[in-house]
Formats: structure tokens, sequence, C-alpha cells
């Protein structure tokens, strides 16, 4: 992936010495853009928001499902005063805001499109542990995206447990994470999110679940919609694809429960089986359109 010497994001804040203490263990991994045309054609923002909505209407709270804890969210949040440091210039740091600024890029222009504005997420670098709106969260919890204050939140050492625990190496095998959380903030935006956040208030885990699947399925679909405009811009090499892909198999929830504990059980799947998430990410990058990414009328 050619990344260096492009824009960087400035909505990064690097709350990293700010206090936390570090607290690995027992990592669950989740999963968890110049001018731009759309590709596809097809439906506008709006219609693509009555589709989603008519068809579930759902979203989640991907902090609960990340950290397998429903504890860790809600809760008293107070901001953080040391949190607005200015970034780091290290390669990781320079690397993280420029995928930010790609995923900005995109999805300006592709709401842009449809006649709408995209509001950008602000993004967290944060070393051991983080207080968000959704409560408290440690390293353990892996990437996540907080609806309460629109910011995704990362440790950036997870790319290092990326690719030494799980064997998911390479820039666009990271730029799959970040782009997969800011995935969620578009969610969020078409008012997905909040909708089955409060749904599932009247739902068994069961089927909280088996719709949570739905919505990061979807992330995954936006994610690979990225990586279609990204390859457009001729910043893609070759096997960058094939990292992607790889990562999103390596995170499947079937891979990891049999990896964790042998064997799987698909009634606690809340992120889709290895062959899912690597289905929606490429059929968004083979589309580059958004109306591709209906996971929630789909028969999974």
């Amino acid at each position: 992936m050619e990344w260096k010497g492009r824009r960087q994001s400035s909505n990064v804040e690097d709350r990293r010495g700010a206090g936390g203490r570090s607290s690995r263990g027992g990592l669950r991994i989740p999963m968890g853009r110049g001018g731009m045309r759309r590709a596809g054609g097809g439906l506008g923002i709006g219609s693509i928001i009555l589709i989603l909505i008519v068809s579930w209407a759902l979203g989640i709270n991907p902090l609960t499902l990340l950290s397998g804890d429903t504890g860790s969210t809600g809760g008293g949040y107070e901001q953080q005063q040391t949190q607005n440091a200015a970034p780091a210039n290290d390669e990781t740091t320079a690397f993280v805001r420029t995928v930010l600024a790609e995923t900005e890029d995109t999805w300006n222009g592709i709401f842009q499109a449809g006649g709408e504005t995209y509001q950008e997420p602000t993004l967290v670098l944060f070393s051991g542990q983080v207080e968000s709106a959704c409560g408290f969260a440690s390293s353990a919890t892996g990437p996540f995206y907080c609806p309460g204050d629109q910011k995704v939140y990362l440790d950036t050492a997870f790319f290092q447990d990326l690719r030494q625990q799980f064997g998911a190496s390479g820039d666009f095998a990271e730029a799959y994470v970040i782009a997969h959380e800011v995935g969620h903030h578009v969610q969020n935006l078409l008012g997905i999110l909040p909708r089955f956040n409060q749904a599932r208030q009247q739902m068994s885990e069961v089927e909280a679940n088996r719709m949570s699947v739905r919505v990061e399925l979807q992330a995954d679909c936006f994610a690979g919609v990225w990586g279609k405009f990204t390859d457009q811009k001729g910043i893609l090499e070759q096997g960058d694809l094939q990292e992607a892909l790889n990562a999103a198999q390596q995170i499947g929830d079937d891979t990891l429960q049999r990896q964790s504990q042998g064997y799987v059980v698909p009634e606690s799947f809340n992120h889709g089986t290895s062959a899912q998430r690597m289905e929606w990410f490429r059929r968004g990058f083979d589309s580059g359109d958004m109306n591709s990414c209906d996971t929630f009328s789909a028969n999974l």
C-alpha cells in the first residue's frame, strides 16, 4: 500500500502517555477516500437508509460486542483533560492518520454524491486503557467505535498482535481494521446503530448475536467499498487485497473459537464466520457501491 507522502487527517486525538497502564492479556479480536466519484450508480443515501430500515432497521454498540461485557458500556463518562497532545510523528501514527484521511476522502465523496454531508469521525490513539462515551475499555477489547462520541478507538499495539498472533500481516490488513471501524461510523450516521441499540433491548442474546453479525458484516462491506475507491486512486499494490481478505479470514468467529477452545458455538457468533467476513469485504471491494452492502435482507 503506497501510503507515504499522502494527506494525513487532523481528526486524531493522541491519548497515549495520559496515564493508562498496560493490560494486554487475553486479547479478543473484533471483527470491531480528492474528488471522488461514486462508483456503481444506484440509490442515494436516503434510499439506502430506507432500504436498510425496512429490511431490519438495526445497529449495535460495537464496544459491547467486542468486549463481550455489557457492563463495560454506559456508566459515567468524564472527558480526560490530558488527551489533546499533538499526535506523535512516528511511522505508525503517520500511517493511521493517512488511512483515516483516505476514509474521509471516500465517504465525503459518497455522501456528497447522495446529496448528504459526511460527518468525519475522530480517531483516538491510546495505550493500555481508555475511557470513552461507551465506558471503559482496555487494549484487550481491540479497536472499537463508540457511537456515543462518534470516535474510533485504537491501541496501535493491536497491529503487532494482528501480525504475530493471528498471521494477518501487511499494511492493508491494518488499514482494513481502521476502515471497518469507520464503517460502523457510517452505520451510525445512517441511523442503523441507534435503531438496533434500541431494538436489542427486546431481543434474546441469541437474536441479538444474529443481528449483530449482520451489522458487522455490513461494516466489512463498507470497508471493502473504501478499498475499491482506494484502489482506483492507485494506492494499492499487488497482494494488498489478499492481505485484507486474510485478515478477515483470521478474525472470523468460527476460526477464533476453534483456535481458543477447539470447537465452535454458532449461536454465540456476533461478527460472522471467516467465509462471511471475506465474502462481504469482497462484495464491497468488487462493487464500490453501498447498495451491495445490504446484509439485513441477505440470506446468511
